[in-house]
């Protein structure tokens, strides 16, 4: 079942941990669907020196201002893609990253281990930049885990892959995932 809007009311930091189990869903343009479990998030609020909403709305950041349920695509490194969920009401810039996913399509046989190599193997680009993720009709969107995942499931750590900020404890994860990016 796709996610509604009131899975949002909650702050970014809990809705980091509640988006653990979640699918992500892909319809690519042959129709196919690929689908994958949400394993891995980082939380970014507008306060965070890390975030790129931190400096207020500009031409990259316009997104995490938009209304929570959507879709911030970006590039980094000049070659990799990420995929971050709005979070907020529209005018706070918040967003969680997706860093990992699980396949349960079988159709999905790259690498889903971290933000870049997710967005890889699930054909995510920054032509789904602003996206609405709930809505089915959409390329992209969220379903309801197919079974919640248990606070003591959830390993709460330190943001990777960043220099500022990173010793914020905003990075969750389901426990024992085998796809789990690593350090």
């Amino acid at each position: 079942m796709i996610i509604n809007r009131t899975f949002f009311n909650d702050t970014t930091i809990n809705l980091a941990k509640k988006l653990l189990g979640c699918h992500l869903c892909h319809r690519v343009d042959n129709g196919q669907i690929y689908r994958g479990k949400i394993v891995e998030t980082e939380a970014y609020t507008q306060e965070d020196p890390a975030s790129h909403s931190f400096c207020g709305i500009t031409k990259r950041s316009i997104t995490m201002f938009q209304k929570a349920g959507i879709a911030y695509v970006y590039m980094t490194y000049g070659m990799y893609y990420c995929i971050n969920v709005v979070t907020e009401d529209e005018g706070i810039g918040c967003a969680v990253l997706i860093r990992a996913l699980e396949p349960i399509s079988k159709n999905i046989t790259l690498k889903t281990k971290g933000p870049g190599l997710l967005c890889k193997a699930f054909n995510i680009n920054k032509t789904l930049n602003g996206v609405n993720l709930l809505d089915r009709n959409s390329p992209l969107w969220l379903e309801y885990p197919s079974e919640k995942i248990e606070e003591n499931k959830i390993v709460q750590t330190t943001r990777i892959g960043i220099k500022k900020a990173s010793d914020y404890p905003w990075r969750f994860y389901i426990r024992d995932n085998k796809f789990i990016s690593k350090k």
